[in-house]
């Protein structure tokens, strides 16, 4: 693992690169050139207001995860937050309003958080939300979706609100994601990809990686089919085993090992595009990044959470605001710990010390 690898530093360099690219060709993609230009300027004040805070002892990390909803509307074989009753078919109770989680995103600008990725279940089902997400132009918001859902006004929406940056599940090649995803998902998701492409939005691809398709979706080959459909920065996000059985499929150390190097051959390859892995990065970064380290995750609920993987909560949103939820004392103390979490089977830590997590409760 790439211990000098540092992962705001890469975010923001690659932001840097995007942006050169993108005055480059403004006469073709203006909207995305004024935009990103923006934000540049924008990324730089909410570093300065996290080192304020830091200077006060508070500690703001610049990611933020928000699961705005728990429904979705694909059954993907293995779906780790389905196994977990993290995601259904129907609302659930309880969940945040668009007026509740348009208070968070004003809260998380006025902190300095520069991220803030939005999950599910399928978020696109939350036009409502979507649409205020899309006012507070000094956050990027990466909208991860399963794309089966983006038609004309969604297109149109994306295109009008450069800081929505929407990116769309594979699990690699066509075979390999409608076996998990179901028949004719990845045509969908590649038809929409060259939509995307088109209008020219910036969008990236998630993938969970298996042992099955490390070496699939990390070849060269796929990554430049993404990259010819407009593909700009690719999210490999590690298998989270969702019972006994499928505990096969997770990365062992030697396939981590696999995987890090081809990061650092991708990232040499292909220099306009972002690579992120998680949780490799984290690793690279000095371990677990949750519980406000480097990032938190609010449930559909307002729940304030670890990491998504790790679903448990002294504290919800609605009540405290986000910067009395980065002071839980769960938080905290699995922040003091967080050199204890590092052994661990497929994807994020803490998923896998589900007792140690419950210790601190």
């Amino acid at each position: 693992m790439n211990q000098n690898f540092n992962l705001e530093e890469y975010l923001s360099g690659g932001v840097e690169r995007l942006v050169k690219d993108a005055i480059k060709g403004t006469l073709k993609n203006p909207r995305e050139s004024m935009f990103l230009t923006g934000y540049s300027v924008n990324a730089a004040k909410a570093a300065k207001l996290r080192h304020l805070y830091e200077q006060k002892g508070e500690h703001i990390p610049a990611f933020l995860i928000a699961s705005i909803t728990n429904v979705c509307n694909l059954q993907c074989t293995g779906c780790y937050a389905r196994a977990n009753s993290g995601c259904s078919d129907r609302e659930e109770r309880g969940v945040l309003t668009k007026e509740e989680w348009g208070r968070v995103f004003k809260e998380a600008r006025e902190l300095g958080i520069s991220f803030i990725l939005l999950a599910g279940g399928e978020p696109l089902v939350r036009r409502d939300i979507i649409e205020q997400a899309a006012r507070y132009k000094e956050i990027i918001f990466p909208v991860f979706t399963n794309g089966t859902i983006i038609e004309e006004e969604y297109l149109t929406l994306l295109d009008h609100h450069r800081n929505l940056l929407p990116v769309l599940s594979m699990e690699g090649e066509e075979n390999t994601t409608d076996s998990r995803r179901g028949k004719g998902i990845y045509q969908k998701v590649s038809n929409i990809m060259l939509a995307m492409k088109k209008k020219g939005i910036l969008f990236g691809t998630s993938i969970t990686v298996t042992k099955e398709n490390k070496e699939e979706v990390t070849s060269a080959d796929f990554l430049a089919k993404l990259k010819e459909k407009g593909c700009r920065l690719v999210f490999y996000v590690e298998y989270v085993p969702v019972s006994e059985n499928t505990e096969i499929l997770a990365l062992e150390q030697s396939d981590r090992v696999f995987l890090d190097g081809r990061l650092n051959s991708l990232r040499e390859s292909f220099q306009d595009m972002i690579f992120i892995s998680f949780p490799g990065d984290e690793e690279a970064a000095g371990g677990c990044l949750a519980a406000g380290r480097g990032f938190f995750h609010i449930n559909a609920r307002g729940g304030a959470e670890p990491c998504p993987f790790s679903p448990y909560s002294d504290c919800n949103v609605k009540e405290t605001g986000l910067r009395e939820a980065l002071k839980s004392p769960l938080f905290g103390k699995i922040k003091e710990k967080h050199g204890l979490l590092t052994e661990h089977i497929g994807g994020c830590t803490l998923f896998d010390q589900k007792d140690f997590v419950e210790s601190l409760l």
